[in-house]
C-alpha cells in the first residue's frame, strides 16, 4: 500500500495542553503522555478527524512504518484521545503480539554490586543511593525522582500507579538509615531527594543519560544499564528470596498478577549459566 494522506495544520482545532491535563489527572507517566501527545499530533497531522475510514489507513501508516510494539503504543494513544473527546467511534483494535516468558536485560547481582562499589569508591553518592532505591524499592525512574527527603523519614512512600491503583512503596531498614546518615552527612535541605548540581530534582532522562555514561566508564553492558533494570533486578530478588507473588504485585504496582509472573522464568542468560552449572556429559 502506498497511500500519503493529505496533511493539515492542526493546531487550529487540537488542544494538547487539556489532553495532557486530562492524562496528569489520570497518574499517566510523563513519558507516557509525551508518547501520547506525539502520537495524537501525528494522527491529525495527516487526517481531519478520528472517524472510521482515517482511523482504519492510520493503522495501515503505522504498519507500513512501524515496528509492532510502536503501533500498538501509537493506537493506544490514539485510544484514549478518543475517550478524551467522547469520540462514537468504536476503539482501534490492536495487533496481537506474543508475549515473552522471561525477562531480558537485566542487571546481575555481580554487576550491581560492582557498581555500588565503582560509584562509593568515586565519591558518587547520589547515584550510589537512586540506584539503591530502584533496586531495592522496584520504583519505576519515574516515581525515584519523586522521593522526598520526609518518605525516608517516614521510611514509605504512597504512590498511584497506572490504573489509579494505590500503593506503598516500603523503604528498607539499612537503606534508609544509610540515606538519613548521608542527607546528615551532606546537610541535605528538606524536600526532593535526588537533586541535580543545580539543587532542582534529577530527571529521568538525566538519569538514563548518566547510566549510559556509567558503562562505558565502568565496562558494564549498556543493555542491562537502564533504569527498568534494577526494577527487574529488586522483582527476581524477591521471587527468590520471598517466593510471594501476590506481594511482589502489589509492591511494583501490576494490575494485573499475570504481569508479575515473567520473574517466575529465567532469562536467557541465567538458562545458558543454569546449563553450563548442570549438563557436563
Amino acid at each position: 500500500m502506498n497511500h500519503t494522506p493529505g496533511r493539515h495544520d492542526p493546531a487550529s482545532d487540537l488542544n494538547l495542553n487539556d489532553f495532557r491535563c486530562w492524562l496528569t489527572q489520570r497518574n499517566r507517566a510523563e513519558n507516557t503522555i509525551l508518547a501520547y501527545t506525539y502520537a495524537v499530533q501525528q494522527f491529525f497531522s495527516l487526517y481531519q478527524q478520528p472517524d472510521s475510514p482515517s482511523l482504519r489507513q492510520y493503522k495501515c501508516f503505522l504498519l507500513e512504518h512501524y515496528k509492532p510494539r510502536t503501533v500498538n503504543q501509537r493506537i493506544r494513544a490514539l485510544n484514549c484521545y478518543m475517550e478524551y473527546i467522547n469520540c462514537p467511534e468504536a476503539p482501534v483494535a490492536m495487533l496481537r503480539m506474543q508475549q515473552n516468558t522471561y525477562v531480558e536485560n537485566v542487571i546481575s547481582q555481580a554487576d550491581y554490586e560492582y557498581l555500588k562499589q565503582c560509584l562509593v569508591r568515586d565519591g558518587n553518592y547520589l547515584y550510589y543511593f537512586l540506584i539503591r532505591f530502584m533496586t531495592a524499592t522496584g520504583v519505576r525512574v519515574s516515581e525515584v525522582v519523586r522521593l522526598q527527603t520526609s518518605d525516608v523519614e517516614k521510611g514509605r512512600l504512597d504512590l498511584y500507579s497506572k490504573g489509579n491503583k494505590s500503593r506503598r512503596v516500603y523503604i528498607p531498614k539499612t537503606l534508609r538509615q544509610d540515606t538519613l546518615q548521608w542527607m546528615a552527612r551532606e546537610d541535605h535541605p528538606p524536600g526532593p531527594l535526588f537533586l541535580n548540581k543545580q539543587g532542582q530534582s534529577v530527571t529521568a532522562p538525566a538519569i538514563r543519560g548518566q547510566l549510559r555514561k556509567f558503562s562505558r566508564i565502568y565496562g558494564l553492558d549498556p543493555a542491562v544499564l537502564h533504569p527498568h533494570s534494577f526494577r527487574h533486578r529488586f522483582a527476581k530478588n524477591f521471587i527468590e528470596a520471598c517466593g510471594d507473588i501476590a506481594f511482589l504485585s502489589d509492591l511494583l504496582g501490576h494490575q494485573s498478577i499475570e504481569t508479575t509472573r515473567i520473574y517466575l522464568h529465567r532469562s536467557r542468560a541465567e538458562q545458558q549459566v543454569l546449563v553450563n552449572q548442570i549438563v557436563n556429559w
